[in-house]
């Protein structure tokens, strides 16, 4: 196999009358001369010429949309219009052959439902191919952040017993023979019996497991994928999805709310300085699609004023008492447009609720702090007044919540009266108290829905087409 040279760094460059090798899929075959050349580097295609007179004729039939192929030849300066340079062929070779008539992805423009059935080959398409990229920057970015701050990278299992956020909403792991299952005198599937000796499932959430690496190596981040068996059908849900979770050691929840604010704007900043052909292309691509809306659904910023937008404010911070006196207040709550109406101090805030704040109240991102206990984790910190907790979510236009996180009780009494409220097996989760037992300190952390963050970057409305083969209710497929 000859060594092949990236398109993207051909296009790149403006050097001309060299030889090169380049390997790709046909996007289209025009005047049975010109070919469009994608290789997945760029959304930008190189042109390739081909002389029928010199080529077998049963080679040549073989040149169809979605063939790969090899190509061996001279960059040379092109005359034609929308690109500088061009390939001149002198060796082509068939790689894989497709046949056009039933090859999924047609010419013409194709809706991202239908894409989403096609999911193992949605990445050949422009718009695809630029959200996946984003997606790769984003993650390195995430990584590049921690790193320069002297994080420790943790491993937090899959596999775990406990529900880190106590809503039960687990997918469980058995080796048991779910036909004629072990069952105990009372009746009841014996987990005994199972591979792990206990009843297991797929995590939640690192954030537990996370605290105890906080608490020996100060700062650590997880970033990995989670599990919820939530029936929730919507634009916004997955049942599988990564999570980047950073816990701290010494922290307070000021610092909490700094960090993950600069985190943020760091992973948004390297994905506009790297990924900015990409993301002009969505942000077209958004505002063709806007352009189809009624003027007044229409977003006032487009996609790379947005993103800007995110970097060049402050994010607003405010508490949930605060935030609850503004929506009481707000026209959509008195003419009655809420769908969930805010009546009183304690209502767990809806996504209607935190975009109002953010896209028409504030017009920033905005960060909500000192939560209800009621409505929040046992983990987290309690406040002197004993009603509120040291929460806080942070809320982006477009999106809702995109972080959560909290000051974590470091007080070893208070922490267990908290779980006995709330039912949690105080003895299952021995190890998680350990760390209040021995040399406890004060610590914080977050957890950011990482496609959730890759929506807000790439423009994208719906959370199945960022991530590469989407987990929903009733669909695992690829």
């Amino acid at each position: 196999m000859s060594q092949r040279v990236k398109i993207k760094q051909i296009l790149l460059s403006d050097r001309t009358n060299y030889e090169v090798t380049v390997k790709g899929w046909v996007r289209t075959f025009r005047n049975n001369q010109f070919i469009a050349l994608n290789d997945g580097s760029t959304n930008n295609n190189l042109q390739v010429v081909v002389n029928e007179a010199d080529m077998d004729p049963a080679l040549f039939r073989r040149i169809t949309r979605g063939a790969a192929i090899a190509v061996t030849g001279e960059i040379i300066p092109s005359l034609g219009k929308g690109q500088k340079v061009e390939l001149k062929t002198a060796v082509l070779e068939i790689l894989g052959d497709c046949d056009a008539e039933v090859y999924p992805i047609q010419p013409q423009k194709q809706s991202l439902e239908f894409m989403r059935e096609i999911a193992h080959l949605r990445f050949r398409t422009n718009t695809f191919g630029a959200v996946f990229r984003i997606r790769h920057s984003l993650a390195f970015a995430v990584h590049q952040f921690f790193n320069e701050k002297g994080f420790v990278y943790l491993h937090t299992p899959i596999i775990t017993a406990s529900d880190a956020e106590g809503a039960g909403e687990m997918f469980r792991v058995t080796t048991l023979d779910m036909k004629k299952p072990p069952l105990n005198e009372k009746g009841e599937i014996d987990y005994k019996e199972d591979f792990f000796g206990r009843a297991t499932n797929l995590t939640v959430s690192g954030q537990l497991e996370g605290e105890l690496g906080a608490m020996a190596f100060g700062d650590i981040y997880t970033f990995g994928p989670t599990f919820r068996a939530e029936n929730s059908n919507t634009a916004r849900h997955l049942a599988e999805f990564w999570m980047i979770e950073p816990e701290m050691a010494f922290y307070e929840l000021k610092d909490n709310m700094d960090l993950a604010e600069e985190f943020i704007k760091y992973v948004i900043r390297y994905s506009l300085e790297h990924n900015r052909e990409d993301l002009d292309f969505l942000a077209q691509r958004l505002l063709d699609e806007e352009k189809q809306k009624p003027q007044a659904d229409r977003s006032p910023m487009g996609l790379i004023e947005k993103l800007e937008f995110v970097l060049n404010n402050e994010f607003m911070r405010i508490t949930y008492t605060e935030a609850i006196d503004i929506l009481k207040n707000s026209k959509p709550n008195k003419n009655k447009k809420f769908q969930f109406p805010v009546e009183e101090w304690g209502t767990d805030l809806q996504s209607e609720h935190e975009r109002y704040l953010v896209e028409k109240h504030f017009q920033k991102p905005v960060i909500l702090t000192d939560y209800p206990a009621a409505i929040k984790s046992f983990y987290m910190k309690q406040n002197e007044d004993g009603k509120t907790v040291r929460a806080m979510d942070i809320l982006f236009p477009g999106i809702g919540e995109i972080v959560g996180g909290s000051q974590r009780e470091e007080n070893y009494d208070k922490l267990v009266k908290r779980m006995e409220e709330l039912q949690i097996p105080v003895e299952e989760l021995y190890w998680y108290l350990d760390t209040r037992r021995f040399g406890t300190a004060p610590h914080a952390g977050f957890g950011l829905g990482f496609e959730r963050l890759v929506l807000f970057v790439t423009g994208m409305t719906n959370i199945r087409d960022v991530i590469p083969f989407p987990r929903t209710p009733k669909s695992a497929e690829f």
